[in-house]
Formats: structure tokens, C-alpha cells, sequence
């Protein structure tokens, strides 16, 4: 039971990642990474950053 809501949250999060990451200029492979729990947190970090740097242009 564990191992299905694991699949379930970790293909829900990286469908989203995988159509978001291009608009922030990142590779959208990079969301395999979801797969990981911390990995989540870190690519939202990651478009957080570049969601910065576009406000400053």
C-alpha cells in the first residue's frame, strides 16, 4: 500500500514539473528528480531562484 501512494504522489508531481521547468529555462528531464521526496523541494527551490532573476530583468 506503502509502494502505490508513493507512485501516486511521485507521478503527480512530476507531470506538473515536467510542463513547468521549461518556462523557468530548465531542462524538463530534470523532473525525474521528483522521484525522489527531496527532490521535489529542491527543484521548486530551483524555480523559485529563476522566477527571481527573470523579476530583475
Amino acid at each position: 500500500m506503502d509502494t502505490i501512494l508513493w507512485v501516486i504522489v511521485a507521478v503527480a508531481s512530476i507531470v506538473p514539473m515536467f510542463k513547468l521547468l521549461p518556462h523557468f529555462g530548465i531542462n524538463q528531464y530534470w523532473a525525474a528528480v521528483c522521484i525522489v521526496p527531496i527532490g521535489t523541494i529542491a527543484l521548486l527551490w530551483w524555480m523559485a531562484v529563476k522566477l527571481q532573476e527573470l523579476e530583475k530583468r
